[in-house]
């Protein structure tokens, strides 16, 4: 989901001693040897720094103990082929890679494991960092941002968290391979992990060795993930039953993927498909309503928004469906209506053939003013770089937090939590890799439950999702979604879940929520208390 910044190669532990950091550069021989043996045990051997903090939640005083460190997980292989291996043995390969996973978690003192929840929380990319919840939405401490607009420069503030879900669950904050302060080594090691089913077998391994070496395999479990952590959460809860033996309690998904088909992001490239355009109408009337550029503004949201849903299930979806055969009425009454709940203008709306991407909205809607809306976040909005352009060239939601995000973190992990000061890199300086930036490298191939081979392509891990729930039928499923999120946006959520392939008497087992938020549902202030009070309660009616 997030791109990163303050990145930097980290080269393989083989190609350490021949050409080190740059602090090393003009060490003897020896030094740069004993400086790549330093490194090398560093990143193959499971670190963990110990801590003491409290927090007050809603008024209860949490003392805790935080643990900061890496587990090591080794890659299980991967497929390179097209289509899938016709013969399995012959086509997967097991590099020489392992992936040493930062993570940093949170347990309250005097809890039993029998009772105490354990929730482990990511972030998605493909190949982010935990940052945004760790420092956003769940952490014992938040970074506070502007709500709607850019946050100014340091210095940042970083408070209390009223909202982190401490009060009822412990916390693991995960870092995907290749992020945070942890590392990737040996061959291939970014062809290893960088992919979707390889990043979801390193979660499962990382899941179960952290159970095993902090004793928690009889805590009641969750999973949180947001973005393309729900796409990973499908697969990783699928996998800690059929492979781990290990059933869930719950899983929490934010802002979720889980068919890349639904996606508006690259409808473009496939013509005979409509079906993002309509799950993506109701984000973009709730933005134009937003941002009050309505022909008429409704006064409630809510109100609104069924009624764009229900025209997006019918007469919308009629007239996609009629493709180049529309008649010229149809088209016009068409274009009138969506005029009606996004602001464009007809003439726009019936040059793009009734089909509008979610850059295109993002440009169009404020482009007048020469400014573009937020993707992640359409309440944000930024100046246009290229006012002539077809779409944004940068996100101005993401512009307007990355640098509190990081800079709060990197403040917290070395002064609160002692961790990144190691000696065996840069004269003690660790780099915090927010991003791995692995989008261009990320291998989308999947195999889903009782395929005989992956596929390669836009992956749907709803059959994951539901093989984990028929084998668990007291499985939950909390879904929690903004609605000023073009980058997932809410209705195909509800499109997702509504098509599960589940017997009908598990769709009580799913809850969804909306929040006038966006895609970080935490970066409006009350978003996060509800989706506070709303976890703390999923949590505690899921586990007996």
């Amino acid at each position: 989901m997030r791109s990163g910044i303050l990145t930097r190669s980290f080269l393989a532990v083989s190609l350490l001693a021949a050409t080190c950091l740059t602090a090393y550069a003009e060490a003897p021989v020896s030094d740069n040897v004993k400086q790549a043996e330093t490194a090398s045990q560093f990143l193959t051997t499971p670190q963990k720094v110990v801590s003491d903090g409290a927090v007050t939640i809603r008024g209860q005083h949490i003392p805790y103990q935080a643990v900061t460190g890496t587990l090591i997980v080794h890659a299980q292989g991967w497929d390179d082929s097209d289509t899938g291996p016709s013969d399995p043995k012959a086509e997967k390969k097991n590099p020489d890679a392992v992936a040493s996973i930062f993570y940093v978690a949170y347990f309250k003192k005097g809890a039993h494991a029998e009772n105490r929840p354990i929730t482990f929380v990511y972030n998605g990319g493909p190949g982010s960092s935990s940052v945004w919840m760790h420092m956003g939405a769940f952490g014992p401490h938040r970074i506070v941002t502007a709500d709607d607009s850019h946050t100014a420069a340091a210095p940042y503030k970083l408070i209390d968290n009223n909202d982190s879900p401490l009060d009822a669950t412990d916390l693991v904050f995960i870092d995907a391979p290749g992020t945070g302060f942890g590392r990737l080594v040996g061959k291939d090691k970014e062809k290893a992990f960088y992919g979707t089913d390889p990043d979801a077998a390193a979660f499962t391994d990382f899941i179960a060795q952290f159970l095993t070496r902090f004793g928690r395999y009889n805590s009641p479990k969750y999973l949180f993930g947001e973005s393309y952590g729900t796409t990973r959460s499908a697969i990783v809860a699928n996998q800690l039953a059929s492979e781990k033996g290990i059933d869930l309690n719950g899983v929490m998904l934010l802002s979720q993927i889980l068919d890349y088909d639904n996606s508006i992001d690259n409808v473009k490239s496939n013509p005979s498909v409509d079906q993002p355009y309509i799950l993506a109408l109701p984000s973009f009337a709730a933005t134009a309503w937003y941002h009050h550029k309505l022909p008429t503004q409704p006064k409630d949201l809510k109100t609104f928004l069924n009624e764009v849903e229900h025209f997006a299930l019918t007469d919308y979806t009629s007239a996609l469906q009629d493709g180049i055969a529309i008649s010229d009425e149809k088209l016009e009454q068409t274009a009138q209506k969506l005029h009606q709940y996004t602001g464009l203008p007809v003439d726009y709306l019936k040059k793009a053939d009734l089909r509008v991407s979610g850059g295109e909205f993002a440009k169009t809607l404020l482009g007048d003013d020469g400014m573009d809306t937020g993707r992640l976040d359409s309440r944000f909005s930024g100046p246009a770089i290229d006012p002539l352009a077809q779409t944004p060239d940068y996100d101005p939601q993401f512009a307007a937090m990355q640098s509190a995000y990081v800079s709060a973190f990197n403040d917290y992990a070395r002064n609160t939590l002692h961790y990144g000061t190691n000696p065996a890199f840069n004269d003690g300086y660790e780099e915090y890799k927010v991003s791995a930036h692995s989008i261009g490298k990320w291998a989308f191939v999947h195999k889903q439950p009782g395929a005989g081979r992956p596929a390669k392509g836009a992956p749907n891990v709803l059959p994951d999702l539901a093989s984990a729930m028929k084998q668990n039928p007291s499985l939950k499923i909390m879904l929690n979604q903004g609605y000023y999120d073009l980058g997932t946006p809410f209705f195909e959520g509800i499109y997702e879940m509504q098509h599960l392939p589940i017997p009908h008497k598990l769709a009580s087992n799913i809850e969804i929520h909306q929040y006038e938020s966006g895609h970080m549902v935490y970066a409006h202030a009350p978003a996060l208390t509800e989706l506070h009070d709303n976890v703390v309660n999923f949590i505690n009616k899921t586990h007996g």
